[in-house]
């Protein structure tokens, strides 16, 4: 009798081979969310060190990694089902969210060592990249430290009259 039942509580093979898969996916996704964050502290050592040039390649890394999940979102056949995790998305965001977040500290960086017109450039780049609705409250902040720069290093007039 012992026996009957531990084999009616048994999972079925077809249950394990789906419950491996759906770990697969979170894991590909979990090791895709850690490459970001390898990126983001790479790119914290590469600013902390003054190798900017190092620093937005590594942001790029991670621009271009959002891109791929974006074309792979794109390209879906139909929308998920309401009632599961879109790992995807959550990895897009994650990916979005860095990338804004260091080209704004890579601006402060650049406006604290007075190198003015290349914030300028950090702050315009979040501007013009980053135009979706989640992204508004960043290209807001990035607008706002443009203005902040024209406080201690005013444009020449020629150049704000192009604006």
């Amino acid at each position: 009798m012992l026996a009957n039942q531990m084999k009616a509580h048994r999972p079925s093979p077809i249950v394990i081979c789906c419950l491996l898969l759906v770990g697969c996916a979170h894991d590909f996704y979990q090791q895709r969310a850690e490459m970001i964050q390898g990126h983001v502290a790479a790119f914290q050592a590469n600013m902390k060190a003054e190798r900017v040039e190092a620093a937005i390649l590594e942001n790029e890394e991670i621009e271009a990694m959002a891109s791929q999940v974006a074309e792979s979102i794109r390209k879906r056949d139909k929308p998920l089902d309401s009632d599961r995790v879109d790992y995807e998305l959550k990895l897009l965001k994650t990916a979005i969210e860095a990338a804004i977040k260091n080209w704004l500290a890579l601006g402060r960086h650049l406006m604290i060592t007075k190198k003015y017109d290349q914030a300028r450039a950090a702050y315009q780049r979040v501007i013009d990249t980053y135009t979706g609705d989640t992204e508004r409250s960043y290209r807001e902040r990035a607008a706002r430290a443009k203005q902040d720069i024209d406080i201690v290093s005013p444009l020449p007039t020629s150049k704000m009259s192009g604006l």
